[in-house]
């Protein structure tokens, strides 16, 4: 039996929630193009995006420790899958569309600037007077101008659903001629699946690195109850294996958190259908009030003891600086940058196209490029 697309189309209406985005509701692509015999809009989206030259370069940014410091820790690019992994969990116990929130997910840090936040910081305050530097909306950028499906057409010309997941910090969407306050449930889960796979992440790379210990996490509320968790079902477990059990049951922690929660939003908003939830004042994904201020807790504690560690933030802003180096060089001698990417100066400025051309580096290739101008 082959399951065409017609078919995948119709079991999303037997099993999706009415709140859900059905693909067969998609307000479609920017540019029409023929549907796909064996594949939906979001699928064929998700293909796009993997397939991307700026989702290969995911692997040689950084997440928070420069890439390269340690085989196991993370990198943007394993960053990015957990959080489509995540997605996915949310999206099927939620009964939304699981294709859609993945595709978001995958494509959400397609702009990272090299050098993970820092060299954001950096870009978006070289750029001051020019639009600044956002990563979200330079993962917009990425899939609407930047990469090319077809010489006719600039973009990857992926459906309007997942380019709205990726525009999480503007006020308000707009489609066709009608205006909504939010994203599409799908979004939701994307943005919060990030925040749960970097905190948690993060906090176990900090522990691999040696710059966090268990001791110091016992002031934090969710460690210190997910530890108890652990103990009492391995009593007398420790070391590596006690830590990799306790970042899965934070996850799943989070996870059951999150979705109970949100469907109690969801059932005590009355909505009934994606636009509903579009029409929305407020955020219907979210944690219950407990588990926001227990993360509220978390987030304090790896700022004050990971992120601004001078193990982390020194080597980060030494590479900002290259960063600069590397941008300024650019104004200067535009040609540096080549013709294909040249060629956008004349429509979007040589800031942005300079900021284009860097923000799209690995952090190995821009600090080979720094190293050509030293």
């Amino acid at each position: 039996m082959i399951r065409r697309r017609e078919d995948l189309e119709a079991a999303e209406a037997a099993v999706l929630a009415p709140w859900a985005q059905r693909v067969a509701d998609s307000f479609g692509r920017e540019h029409a193009e023929p549907k796909h015999k064996l594949r939906t809009t979001y699928q064929r989206d998700r293909a796009r995006v993997i397939h991307s030259e700026a989702f290969r370069r995911l692997e040689y940014k950084t997440q928070v420790f420069l890439n390269g410091t340690g085989d196991h820790l993370r990198t943007r690019l394993t960053h990015t899958m957990e959080v489509a992994s995540v997605s996915r969990v949310i999206a099927r116990a939620l009964g939304l569309n699981e294709d859609l929130a993945e595709a978001i997910a995958l494509a959400h840090d397609l702009g990272h600037a090299p050098f993970g936040h820092t060299g954001e910081e950096r870009l978006n305050r070289l750029m001051k007077g020019h639009g600044g530097f956002e990563h979200n909306l330079q993962s917009l950028r990425i899939v609407e101008v930047i990469e090319s499906k077809h010489p006719e057409t600039p973009g990857l010309n992926l459906s309007y659903e997942l380019r709205e997941g990726l525009r999480k910090h503007d006020q308000g969407y707009v489609r066709g001629e009608q205006s909504f306050q939010s994203p599409s449930l799908e979004a939701q889960v994307a943005n919060l699946a990030d925040e749960i796979a970097y905190y948690s992440h993060d906090l176990d790379d900090g522990l691999e690195a040696g710059l966090l210990s268990e001791q110091e996490l016992e002031a934090v509320e969710l460690w210190r109850r997910c530890a108890v968790g652990v103990q009492e079902t391995f009593p007398g477990f420790d070391g590596a294996g006690f830590r990799r059990q306790l970042i899965r049951n934070l996850i799943d922690l989070e996870v059951e958190d999150v979705v109970t929660a949100t469907a109690q939003r969801i059932e005590d908003s009355g909505v009934q259908s994606a636009d509903d939830v579009r029409s929305q004042p407020k955020l219907l994904v979210g944690y219950s009030d407990g588990m926001r201020r227990w993360n509220q807790q978390l987030r304090k504690f790896l700022y004050q003891n990971l992120y601004f560690h001078p193990q982390v933030a020194e080597p980060n802003q030494r590479a900002a600086d290259l960063i600069e180096r590397v941008f300024c060089a650019c104004l200067e001698k535009p040609e540096i940058m080549g013709q294909s990417t040249l060629n956008r100066r004349n429509r979007d400025g040589l800031e942005r196209t300079a900021c284009d051309y860097v923000s799209g580096m690995t952090d190995r290739y821009l600090m080979s490029a720094a190293e050509e101008l030293a």
